[in-house]
């Protein structure tokens, strides 16, 4: 039979479930390697078959219902004579009645390490293929590892290296390392399973039993099929060019403006109109008159100029009559804030449903509904809610919750990341996350793509974009309702072991996506990936004003898998010169406190030279001047000796020492393409994460502490090396 007829088989069941012979006849034909076996019916054919295979041998009972066997008292392990053999097999007959059509005879598989395999397909991103420790500690410890079919030879080599249970994999009392090859060619077969033949839901392989020899032996198998699912809905794919436009207004209509102070109708127009946009802004509202020194027009077709974007706060119900009216004005583009749609009920689900149809047909794009805006510094056009005007530059943002994106833009203008643009993709009710991603792919502007997301409309297109663009830019994400919604129903232990959260983690790893916890992380990678040459490696060098704060920040390097690498003599050499006789000569590099303020910037050259290094961390050379401000503070009360004039020149000295120590760090790192990850000593309101540097392609990044340098570091060398194995 070819496996197309097996599954056949398996839709005409009620239980849509091939047995485990016919399991693994399906296996065999992908072409993954198993164990002889033979099938029986009789005793002494059972008899015959253990002779030819040689004992000890297993005895299983066979029949499409028998899903979990070992339950039921329907596996015999360790049967060592005929005897021993025939009674198993007249015993399960008793247990098993008219579930069992035949019995297995196998060879037991000797071997003290157990794994599991299989795959299943996720409502969301499609096929997907598991890989971990199996037998009894399959349920108990849960330590697995996936990734969405079709899988590359280096996606499967992933997953082995992901098991936290390693040992397992290695040498073990005396037993041989695991083929490793084995584990792989078992794996590409499910994927290749997976994509050839929809119908195949399930699959489970469990035990895979490691032999002495280190080859792997697939012990048992189970495949269940189902009628494939209809493909998710992929009616949009918004092009990459009416994305821009939408961001590229040169006059807005805004539809239900407003003359009352905080309302959406008068923010929207305030904020766009005092954050410098230089385009035109007409205002719609019914009543007519004038609002803000402006005139008022009553309806759409009033204004007498062409629009390029609709903004719309009228009330949910009135918003399908716009449509038409739009569509005769030859407007293509609506920023819908209005809520009260598919957020609500099913009744505002209807109506949601209703006006992505009619916006469609009409040909218009639709931002929204239940949007906080969008903004585009680069034009300076701030449409959103919230009066938040970053400064331009590489970074995109997309966020799913309104309220979170315009804090994300509040702590970008504070902390001085430059911004490309930004989207509350609210409703998604057209214009999609995915859309978005796909959007940012061509854009010469955007340099990293920042993302804020619960949910995804489609989840096989989500992935797919995102792959696509890792590949160029870097994507830095929060996820949003990240805990697991429990185990699935599933009938096989790969379906049941992979959480909706241990999917997403995998497609993140598989995309490239760098997969933050924290809002604040989300901001100090931003500010990495758009400011600083990505590492080409994980070797640290460090610099620090006190010897402490290196060996702390030596052990977070060591714990975010950085190397903190011991210095070449040359190094030292370099650094005799300059240092006093008592410095540390070792790396981390300190500076034993010196005041001499050129020190910082040959030091730093000296290590960003060095070959045996990929980055260098500096700690506390910046954030002086606060400390001189308060020496400057207590000498006027304590040292009347010391003029006004003295504490001025001390003053400006260390704050232009602090300006030109930002421009040459990006001067260095220009030159020597190498990221420099600074540690402030201290910090006040002026201080910042990003602090720009004119003419050049990089900027100086200082964070508050360590751990959030490192970790930058770490996850910019997780990108790198992605960046490395998708092009190699």
């Amino acid at each position: 039979m070819t496996i197309r007829s097996y599954i056949d088989t398996a839709l005409a069941r009620e239980n849509f479930a091939l047995s485990e012979y016919e399991s693994k006849q399906v296996l065999r034909a992908a072409g993954i390697v198993l164990p002889d076996e033979t099938l029986v019916t009789r005793p002494q054919a059972a008899a015959d078959a253990a002779d030819r295979l040689g004992y000890p041998v297993v005895l299983k009972a066979v029949g499409p219902r028998l899903l979990h066997k070992s339950d039921r008292g329907l596996v015999q392990t360790g049967l060592t004579d005929r005897d021993a053999l025939v009674r198993a097999l007249e015993e399960m007959r008793q247990r098993g009645g008219g579930d069992i059509e035949n019995f297995l005879v196998q060879p037991q598989i000797a071997g003290r390490r157990e794994f599991v395999a299989g795959m299943y397909r996720d409502d969301q991103f499609g096929p997907v293929v598991m890989f971990g420790l199996g037998g009894i500690y399959t349920e108990a410890l849960a330590d697995t590892s996936c990734r969405l079919a079709p899988l590359s030879p280096r996606d499967a080599e992933a997953m082995l290296d992901e098991l936290q249970a390693q040992a397992f994999l290695g040498a073990l009392r005396g037993e041989q390392a695991v083929d490793r090859e084995d584990l792989v060619a078992i794996l590409l077969g499910l994927s290749q399973l997976a994509v050839d033949y929809p119908e195949i839901a399930e699959i489970d392989l469990n035990p895979l039993i490691a032999r002495p020899d280190g080859g792997i032996g697939i012990a048992d198998a189970l495949v269940i099929c189902r009628p494939p699912s209809m493909p998710a809905n992929e009616e949009g794919g918004v092009p990459a060019q009416s994305i821009r436009d939408l961001f590229y207004p040169r006059a807005i209509a805004f539809i239900g403006a407003s003359a009352q102070f905080g309302k959406w109708g008068h923010m929207l127009f305030t904020n766009t109109v005092g954050g410098g946009f230089d385009g035109q802004c007409y205002l719609v509202n019914p009543k007519g008159g004038r609002i803000a020194g402006r005139p008022v027009y009553r309806s759409i077709a009033d204004v007498p100029e062409a629009i390029d974007l609709a903004v719309v706060t009228i009330p949910a119900a009135g918003v399908l009559e716009l449509i038409p009216q739009l569509q005769q004005k030859k407007i293509r583009n609506m920023l819908l804030i209005t809520s009260g749609f598919g957020e609500t009920d099913e009744k505002g689900k209807a109506l949601e449903a209703e006006l992505t149809r009619s916006a469609r047909q009409a040909g218009i794009l639709v931002l929204g509904p239940n949007t906080m805006g969008i903004c585009n510094p680069h034009i300076k056009f701030y449409g959103t809610g919230s009066p938040v005007c970053p400064r331009a530059g590489g970074t995109a943002v997309v966020a799913q919750s309104g309220n979170m994106g315009t804090q994300l833009l509040a702590f970008a203008e504070q902390q001085g990341i430059g911004i490309r643009g930004f989207a509350g993709s609210g409703n998604e009710a057209m214009l999609t996350i995915e859309d978005f991603i796909a959007g940012f792919e061509g854009d010469a502007l955007t340099r990293t793509v920042m993302l804020y997301i619960e949910s995804v409309k489609n989840g096989r297109r989500f992935f797919e974009n995102a792959r696509r663009l890792g590949r160029q830019k870097p994507i830095v994400m929060l996820k949003g309702g990240q805990s697991s919604a429990g185990n699935r129903a599933a009938s096989s232990h790969t379906g049941a072991l992979a959480s909706d959260t241990a999917v997403f983690n995998a497609m993140c790893r598989q995309a490239g996506i760098v997969k933050v916890d924290r809002p604040m992380e989300l901001l100090d990678l931003s500010a990495a990936f758009a400011s600083l040459p990505l590492p080409r490696g994980n070797r640290a060098a460090i610099m620090t004003l006190g010897g402490g704060w290196g060996v702390v920040t030596a052990d977070l390097c060591a714990a975010n898998g950085l190397t903190v690498p011991v210095l070449d003599p040359s190094v030292v050499a370099a650094l005799d010169r300059l240092l006093p006789p008592y410095w540390s000569k070792a790396n981390p590099v300190d500076l034993v406190g010196e005041n001499d303020l050129e020190l910082p910037l040959q030091t730093m050259e000296a290590l960003l030279k060095w070959d045996g290094c990929d980055a260098v961390i500096n700690l506390g050379i910046l954030g002086r001047r606060i400390f001189v401000s308060r020496l400057i503070a207590n000498g006027k009360k304590a040292d009347p000796d010391l003029t006004a004039d003295f504490h001025a020149l001390v003053h400006d000295t260390i704050m232009q020492f602090e300006a030109q120590y930002i421009e040459r760090i990006a001067e260095l790192m220009q030159r020597y393409e190498k990221p420099v990850y600074g540690v402030s000593l201290l910090q006040d309101e002026s201080d910042r994460t990003v602090y720009p540097v004119a003419h050049s392609p990089y900027n100086a990044v200082f964070y508050e502490t360590p751990e959030r340098a490192v970790q930058a570091f770490a996850r910019m060398v997780d990108y790198r090396r992605f960046k490395d194995q998708s092009s190699g």
